[in-house]
């Protein structure tokens, strides 16, 4: 089981790591970095991600898109050898989508059928893109009927090589338990009518199939984890309920990884990590049993120190109950920590071994815990301040509201003066027009008056000249 990427408290990661499933071995592969691309001789950098797909195809292993620290627009497909050991940029022809992480990535046939996922600017998508994996050409699907609404943290899977089938994710305000059906020849969505006990809305939840038997195991709703394992089988659309758990552990987590495998000849479900308030490294296995149910078991043998570290860091007390198989005899039945009893083929050492191992995980534990502890009264001191200072935020906001309506009430007056200034100015532009009419007015009538006297005053003149009289007072 390939592990890449993922994030650890806010931090995104590129590490690669591999779980020999014979062994229980973990290794850590010190992954190189080809110089120039597959296609193109412009250098390459691998980019630490999270909410990408790894997909296995050939001889190698895929990383499609995910979310980075600094976002980019390109659409990423990188591609790692398992036999030389070297990361390589795949260059893709056609247009790509726009870069996302959080959708699904499904492999049909030779090509890889991408849908959803929520891009840069957390907008949530619903388009669906093909990558034909021989050609790296990509192909922008227009699909007919209804698809399912945005989303990302869902789940999908193909069916008889023709039937896509979507099922739940979430949006930004909710979650999701709706089942799409995408017909990969004629391009119709569908909605078809689910059966028997229906799975509680969840996102980022893990899916894969054992025949025709769809396996979903953990998510949530951002409040809490998804406890019940459930199956549907994609011919009969039928759900069921295969195990439960109870509390807050790995397999009730968001974002864990989920691979199937063989072990003994057996089909067997492995889990990985996940977040559920706490970052999990754990390892869990379900293993289907001949009567279609399923009991939780690990993997043979004793583990060695690299997975049992990892196998017990988080979740020492499961709630849910486990069985253990010992060889080619005998059952070993653990339903909790302190009722664990150590195997007895290794002898004493074996079982000091494992008492030293749990006292020091329970120091480990306590110690988390004081520090839960300690954070959580960190946190009620914030709380509280955050609170002291709403409240005088709110008192502040109070005064202002009172200020703006004063303003506001002085504003309206102030704008009733400016109307009476505007009309009496109107008022004084006319009377200045008439005074102004009236002065010319005026003007016009003496400068007549004065004419007139001048003509009188001139043959006034003239008569006396010639010895004529004025014919009354008036006129001398």
């Amino acid at each position: 089981m390939y592990i890449y990427g993922g994030n650890h408290n806010g931090r995104y990661l590129s590490d690669l790591h591999v779980l020999d499933l014979r062994s229980c071995t973990w290794s850590k592969i010190e992954a190189k970095v080809e110089s120039k691309s597959v296609e193109t001789p412009s250098p390459i950098n691998i980019t630490p991600s999270a909410g990408h797909s790894l997909i296995p195809w050939e001889n190698k292993l895929l990383s499609i898109a995910g979310h980075t620290k600094d976002p980019s627009e390109t659409f990423q497909v990188k591609a790692f050898d398992l036999q030389i050991g070297t990361w390589s940029m795949l260059n893709t022809y056609g247009k790509p989508p726009v870069s996302r992480g959080g959708q699904s990535v499904t492999l049909v046939g030779t090509t890889l059928v991408i849908f959803g996922g929520e891009d840069a600017k957390q907008t949530l998508l619903n388009d669906l893109h093909i990558l034909d994996l021989e050609t790296l050409t990509w192909d922008e699907i227009d699909a007919v009927g209804v698809p399912p609404s945005p989303r990302s943290g869902h789940a999908a899977v193909v069916h008889a090589e023709r039937y896509l089938l979507i099922f739940g994710g979430g949006s930004h305000a909710t979650c999701f338990n709706d089942l799409h059906v995408l017909d990969l020849q004629t391009m119709e969505w569908s909605r078809p009518t689910q059966q028997g006990e229906i799975p509680v809305p969840r996102a980022g939840h893990a899916g894969v199939t054992v025949g025709e038997n769809w396996f979903i195991v953990g998510g949530g709703d951002n409040k809490s984890g998804a406890s019940e394992t459930v199956v549907l089988n994609m011919s009969t659309l039928a759900w069921s309920v295969v195990t439960s758990v109870e509390g807050r552990v790995p397999l009730a987590s968001e974002g864990l990884s989920l691979v199937v495998g063989s072990l003994n000849g057996e089909d067997i479900l492995i889990s990985f990590g996940g977040y559920n308030g706490h970052y999990n490294s754990e390892v869990n296995v379900l293993k289907p049993s001949h009567k279609s149910t399923l009991q939780s078991k690990i993997m043979e043998g004793p583990l060695p120190d690299s997975v049992s570290a990892v196998h017990n860091a988080t979740n020492p007390t499961r709630d849910l109950e486990s069985e253990f198989e010992v060889g080619q005899e005998g059952k070993i039945r653990e339903t909790a920590i302190d009722n664990f009893e150590p195997m007895k083929s290794k002898g004493g050492e074996t079982s000091e071994h494992i008492l030293a191992m749990l006292k020091a995980e329970k120091e480990e534990l306590e110690s988390s815990f004081n520090n839960e502890k300690l954070l959580s009264l960190q946190l009620k001191q914030e709380l509280a301040d955050a609170e002291a200072r709403n409240t005088d935020l709110y008192k502040e906001l109070q005064s202002v509201r009172g200020q703006l309506a004063s303003e506001q009430s002085r504003c309206f007056k102030l704008e009733v003066d400016v109307a009476e200034l505007r009309q009496k100015l109107q008022t004084m532009e006319t009377l200045q027009r008439e005074l102004e009419l009236l002065q010319r007015q005026k003007a016009t009538s003496e400068q007549v008056a004065i004419n007139a006297k001048q003509r009188q005053g001139s043959g006034g003149v003239w008569g006396w000249l010639a010895g004529s009289t004025p014919q009354n007072a008036d006129d001398a």
